[in-house]
């Protein structure tokens, strides 16, 4: 192990207490060293676990000069984590590039949710290595407080295990506004059920009280981040507004108050500006009444308090303007911003990376060095009770043990089936039976053929399955189309299709509900209705089948229709009027007749005549085909179908013995290899932004098929190519 700067200091002395060692390093901080504390950013995974030189296109610097020369010591992990033992390889190199640093301040690593199903590079990440469980309202649709506990003590083991020890999370917003996007990492609209589970999910995390083996939460979004203007999010300017028009702003504090008294050691206040309050209309995170006057003076809130991410300074992410968040003080300059956090409050800039900003602060007199010092000390003060100055390193081989274990996987797995929550079932149509002809669309058909004859046409079925996302309104921004917005409702092609399969043949239909649905047509016209909020379809399977119980009852009201959404109330929970289904609602089977099966049995029924529409369940994976070629050498002239447009550029390759090299835009082709006719590289790709890929793709003569895929983004384009020379 490294050995640390002043090794024997007083405060490394892990026989003081805590408050004599942070008082030691205090007075040994020079003020750019105590500002460097107060920004926290985003950071990345370089390749094989290195550290990386930055990601111009995601708006981060190399991790030597953030590190090394800005003296950052609070990162966010972006980008799911496919290997934990190489991310808890790469932990190790951070900490050592820390630890090298003049007061070898160990590094806190946090991260966004990465258990669950949602992939919102804003948000959260996908589950990757770790245990996959449903989204958060999934957990609320079980009202567990021990499921919820447990769930968190899992996501604690894994997440120390490589190092994260900071969860940007819970989010105990309530959903009273159905429209709003980001519904599904709540607990849902009810006050009582998020405070319990609230509660329950911190304890998990962090224990009885915070220590070496615990994980932090910065529970968010203080003081409530549910009643937005019409459900939009204030990420974007045009959903700023936070409303209270039935004057419930109280009712939306609630929760925070459970979580204060469970122990969160942070909070996040959100991004919008409350309208219509006794307080002034400025973003929370900029308001003094919010921060001092009612988290730290009336709730006696004496803990981190770290702003949403970037709320003071423009950005570009993916080619794409991100202005700051300020919203309510745009006018202000960036060193006015800065100034009017710090007044509120809040402790540390997350999503931010500018030190220099809070030395000519105090240099110019408009902030005390003593108030720098009263931040300062509460952050030294987490990562003293964390136990990084004493173990700053992980074990590699226990993170591969730990994380995604089997035990931790069918855990998760168990939580997903038990979730699930059954709106209708008229004629008993489930539990389907043995035996079955069975149509289905998004659904795998590998997994289908354990269970059932499948087949491609619903004219050939005795039933159909149908998976559904809950309708929403695409948006053309790249980041804004992460965020299900508008609409509740499918369009009305939609239900036409959908209403002409249901004619047709008995359908059970399963809905994921990231946020609530108007779907008063499905829930007359099929079969079965089941609701799902973040699961497999091996898990949809299994309970369609009957080898698993829906367990799950509604955590927010279904609205009847959108003429009710848009007549309720933001702030008001169970406001739209004449609901569809009421919160709680949720159905079982009949009981189970001895001797059924509980585990999937494979069925001697072989998959029939391969679907051939997008529209039908999805084939097993495609096989190259006899014409397809490894012949990879010559030019390549690449279209990429981006987001923003077809991108063109130029691929080079040269075979090799053990593969190929080559270029693509003149950066070079790494990890070339040739695997059963199917070829694959990394690169650097326009999608839309130059961002690190890696591409597996066919070729059938002179032509090429391919997909790429970011690997910090969940960002997945398809790519053609024509060979032009050899």
């Amino acid at each position: 192990m490294t050995t640390p700067q002043n090794s024997t200091a007083p405060y490394r002395d892990a026989g003081l207490p805590i408050s004599d060692r942070v008082e030691d390093l205090l007075s040994r901080m020079t003020l750019a060293e105590k500002a460097g504390q107060m920004f926290h950013t985003a950071i990345v995974v370089g390749e094989d676990g290195e550290l990386t030189d930055g990601e111009p296109g995601l708006g981060i610097d190399s991790t030597q000069h953030m590190v090394g020369e800005l003296g950052l010591t609070h990162f966010n992990l972006l980008g799911a984590a496919t290997d934990s033992r190489t991310l808890a390889q790469w932990h190790n190199r951070l900490q050592r590039l820390a630890l090298s640093t003049r007061l070898g301040i160990p590094i806190t690593l946090s991260t966004d949710p990465r258990h669950h199903f949602k992939d919102n590079p804003l948000a959260s990440a996908m589950a990757g290595a770790f245990s996959q469980w449903p989204e958060p309202i999934g957990l609320a649709a079980l009202r567990s407080p021990d499921l919820v506990t447990r769930f968190a003590d899992i996501a604690r083991q894994e997440y120390t295990a490589t190092g994260l020890r900071v969860a940007l999370h819970p989010q105990i917003d309530l959903a009273t506004e159905p429209r709003w996007g980001r519904i599904s990492a709540t607990f849902g609209e009810d006050a009582d059920l998020t405070s319990t589970l609230a509660a329950a999910y911190i304890r998990g995390f962090q224990g009885d009280a915070l220590g070496p083996t615990s994980v932090a939460t910065m529970t968010k979004h203080f003081p409530g981040g549910g009643p937005q203007k019409d459900g939009e999010d204030p990420h974007f300017a045009y959903g700023r507004e936070q409303v209270y028009p039935g004057h419930n702003f109280r009712y939306h504090l609630g929760p925070f108050l459970a979580a204060l008294a469970a122990g969160s050691t942070q909070i996040m206040p959100y991004y919008g500006v409350p309208l219509g309050t006794e307080y002034e209309e400025v973003a929370f995170g900029y308001n003094r009444g919010i921060i001092t006057g009612l988290l730290r003076e009336e709730l006696g809130f004496d803990g981190i308090v770290c702003t949403d991410w970037s709320i003071v300074t423009d950005s570009t992410l993916m080619d794409e303007p991100m202005p700051a968040r300020a919203w309510g003080v745009e006018h202000l300059s960036v060193l006015d911003r800065v100034a009017k956090v710090i007044d509120a409050g809040c402790d540390q800039f997350g999503g931010e990376a500018a030190p220099d900003l809070i030395v000519q602060l105090v240099e110019k007199g408009r902030i005390s060095e003593e108030r720098i010092d009263q931040s300062v000390r509460r952050l030294l003060r987490e990562k003293f009770t964390l136990g990084l100055f004493d173990t700053p390193l992980v074990d590699p081989d226990h993170a591969a043990a730990v994380v995604g274990n089997p035990a931790f996987t069918a855990e998760g797995e168990a939580a997903q089936r038990r979730s699930f929550t059954l709106l209708t079932n008229p004629d008993t149509t489930l539990p389907l039976g043995p035996g079955l002809r069975v149509y289905a669309e998004n659904v795998d058909a590998g997994l289908l053929a354990r269970y059932a004859t499948v087949v491609s046409s619903p004219a050939d079925a005795d039933v159909a399955l149908m998976r559904l996302k809950a309708p929403f309104e695409p948006r053309e921004g790249l980041f804004e189309s992460f965020f299900h917005a508008g609409t509740l409702e499918y369009p009305a092609d939609e239900k036409a299709r959908q209403a002409a399969l249901f004619r047709q043949v008995p359908t059970v239909v399963d809905i994921y509900l990231d946020r609530p649905a108007a779907v008063p047509e499905i829930a007359a016209q099929a079969a079965a209705l089941l609701v799902s909020y973040g699961s497999s379809d091996q898990a949809f399977l299994d309970i369609a089948f009957g080898h698993a119980q829906p367990e799950g009852a509604l955590p927010f009201d279904l609205p009847s229709s959108m003429a009710a959404v848009t007549a309720s109330r933001e702030d008001v929970p169970f406001d739209t009027a004449d609901p569809l289904f009421r919160f709680g609602h949720g159905l079982r089977y009949p009981e189970r007749p001895a001797g059924t099966p509980t585990t999937p049995q494979p069925h001697p029924a072989q998959v029939s005549d391969a679907p051939s529409t997008p529209t039908a369940v999805s084939p097993p994976a495609p096989q190259p085909s006899a014409s397809a070629s490894t012949d990879v050498a010559g030019t390549w002239h690449l279209t990429v179908h981006t987001p923003r447009g077809e991108q063109q550029g130029t691929l080079q390759l040269t075979a090799t013995p053990d593969g190929f090299t080559g270029t693509l835009n003149n950066e070079a082709v790494t990890n070339g290899h040739i695997n059963k006719g199917e070829i694959s590289f990394k690169a650097q790709l326009t999608t839309p932004i130059k961002l690190k890929v890696k591409c597996s793709a066919t070729i059938d003569g002179d032509m090429m098929t391919g997909t790429a895929k970011a690997s910090m983004l969940p960002l997945s384009v398809p790519f053609t190519g024509t060979r032009t020379s050899r």
